[in-house]
């Protein structure tokens, strides 16, 4: 017979920067009386100390995303700092209307913190992968965008956002880098300078990025944010003017902002993300990973073949 996992034991040990989340976030609302926390049920059982000593913030609202959003966008406008957490897709795409009217519309800043990256919930069907939640979001004004890729990071960002008034989303996921490269600063880190141009390595993926390119003579830029883009030091670091761009949500989702960095500049793009194609067998995170092509091995063939044909 078959062993059932319940939905608890599957992300005891292995969601660091959710575990990690809950522990900085209950110390924010201990220490903070205007911080706040909304929940889907999703991560709810992790509060559950806080909540009995903290019921008027600490809420939970069950599986109700739209009214989540618009309770933030309430407790925003009374002058609390709310933050509002769930899986990406059930926080971004869900409840998209709600952030575009009831936040940005309204000009009211809140903190969206997700969980399950694009596809670390892969097995529990399409409905539970987002890897076009950062491109949604984009396409609204004035949020900063978080992408840690470490546990430390996470609470970094978290800490940080905790004492801002702005629109802010955390992303947080199961992959991560083995040790955190962001100390809190507010541009793109260099991890590598190199002659043959740059790649932007952004949160989880910067170990695989670094690995990749241990044979080739590129700047690596780490960006633990990615909105706002930090073209500044894009082109303060800048050596040829081919950049590639690898990040762990969909592809092509920052190369408008690199076109835009290098306007006046001749250029050529590499963007590495997750496709298009949907995948209608579950699979693994790492099977997602491979067929996405962002494995170490396969960025490293993308991007020996990108930066080694300069006049292509």
């Amino acid at each position: 017979m078959k062993k059932v996992i319940t939905w608890e034991q599957r992300f005891a040990d292995i969601n660091i920067m959710r575990q990690r989340f809950a522990v900085v976030m209950s110390e924010l609302i201990e220490s903070n009386s205007n911080v706040v926390l909304v929940l889907a049920d999703i991560t709810a059982e992790r509060f559950q100390d806080v909540s009995n000593r903290f019921p008027d913030r600490v809420i939970n609202v069950g599986i109700r995303e739209q009214l989540m959003i618009d309770m933030v966008s309430g407790m925003a406008l009374a002058g609390l700092r709310p933050f509002a957490h769930t899986f990406a897709s059930f926080l971004i795409e869900r409840p998209f209307e709600q952030i575009k009217i009831a936040l940005n519309h309204q000009n009211i800043g809140a903190v969206l913190v997700s969980a399950g990256g694009s596809y670390d919930l892969s097995v529990d069907g399409r409905t539970h992968q987002s890897p076009a939640d950062v491109a949604l979001l984009s396409t609204l004004a004035n949020w900063n965008i978080y992408i840690p890729g470490h546990a430390e990071e996470a609470e970094r960002a978290l800490r940080t956002v905790a004492e801002g008034t702005g629109c802010d989303y955390i992303r947080l996921s199961t992959e991560c880098n083995h040790h955190p490269y962001w100390k809190g600063e507010k541009s793109f880190i260099t991890l590598k300078e190199g002659e043959l141009g740059t790649v932007i390595a952004v949160g989880p993926v910067a170990d695989k990025v670094i690995a990749a390119t241990k044979n080739l003579n590129v700047t690596i830029l780490y960006a633990p944010f990615i909105r706002p883009f930090d073209s500044e030091t894009l082109l303060k670091t800048l050596s040829l003017p081919s950049i590639a761009i690898v990040e762990p949500y969909l592809v092509g989702t920052s190369s408008n902002l690199i076109s835009a960095a290098l306007m006046h500049i001749p250029h050529r793009i590499l963007s590495l993300g997750v496709g298009l194609e949907e995948l209608r067998k579950f699979g693994t995170p790492d099977e997602h990973i491979q067929h996405h092509g962002l494995d170490k091995e396969n960025i490293q063939n993308k991007l020996e073949q990108f930066f080694n044909n300069h006049s292509s």
